[in-house]
């Protein structure tokens, strides 16, 4: 599942490609997501322009004029092509397969656009959603209300996290990846973020030291930004714009990297992995406390 920086990598795309065009007609190949298109809502988009683009956590949101917001979450495989008025065929998020013929069989979603242009919403496996509000409403959305802090954001900061951390015994890894701290967080980059602290990611949370929690803010912020300007992580092939594929995973420190050396230079252990809550988990024991 993409994590914040691929959903960024993702919004990027689409600013560069829709902003400011108008919806002509929608056709709905398959309604069935994660949940059921309303077909009635779909078709009021017609002649709307798409004004803005703005991503919440996991989420993106496509304001559509003045009347409509629309909710989108990739799910595990959710991905937009965009056809241009050249009829090139651009990719701006990851994909499990490159022959455009069987593509095809996973257009959801069709939204043809001014000027012979079309965004596509394709999705194997269905897990992912789009849903459209009324103007304003999409703030009370359930999928929206209990989200936390964007951790690229000022709200996003010691004191906050100290707070939070007061009596609870979960593991810093779970924290972490709970949207009701901080959202976007998945277990790609908590690992990351972990690591480059020096906390292990089974360590009780309310146990962590203030300059541990310290290291954390400063790390998840360094580790996003580093993402999103790499493209994000090409895990089961997530491509940015173009079909480029992201390159952070070339920069990772523990994911994925069992039993392969540490990569701080003054530390000769392997990297281990584990299972915390039925997530892979990856650590350095030497140099994460």
């Amino acid at each position: 599942m993409p994590e914040l920086p691929e959903v960024e990598v993702v919004k990027r795309s689409l600013e560069r490609n829709i902003l400011n065009l108008i919806i002509k007609k929608v056709k709905i190949n398959d309604g069935n997501l994660r949940y059921k298109v309303n077909k009635n809502i779909f078709l009021k988009l017609k002649g709307k322009k798409i004004t803005k683009i703005k991503r919440r956590s996991k989420f993106l949101i496509l304001e559509i004029g003045k009347t409509y917001q629309m909710l989108v979450h990739l799910g595990m495989t959710g991905k937009f092509f965009f056809i241009d008025n050249k009829n090139n065929k651009l990719k701006t998020s990851f994909y499990y397969f490159l022959n455009y013929k069987k593509d095809r069989k996973y257009d959801r979603v069709v939204f043809i656009l001014n000027n012979k242009q079309k965004l596509i919403y394709n999705d194997i496996r269905k897990f992912g959603f789009i849903k459209i509000y009324n103007y304003g409403l999409i703030a009370k959305s359930k999928h929206l209300t209990h989200l936390g802090p964007e951790p690229l954001e000022k709200n996003w900061n010691y004191l906050y996290l100290k707070k939070y951390l007061i009596g609870r015994k979960r593991s810093i890894k779970n924290i972490l990846m709970d949207q009701k701290c901080v959202s976007g967080l998945g277990n790609i980059y908590v690992n990351e973020i972990l690591f480059l602290s020096g906390v292990r990611p089974a360590r009780k949370a309310n146990k962590l030291k203030n300059f541990e929690i310290e290291k954390i803010i400063k790390f998840s912020k360094k580790t996003l930004k580093n993402s999103i300007k790499f493209g994000g992580s090409t895990i089961k092939d997530f491509s940015s714009e173009n079909g480029k594929k992201g390159v952070y995973q070339q920069h990772f420190k523990v994911y994925g990297r069992e039993n392969q050396e540490c990569s701080n230079v003054d530390c000769n252990l392997r990297i281990i992995r584990i299972v915390i809550s039925n997530r892979a988990t990856f650590l350095c024991k030497k140099c994460q406390k």
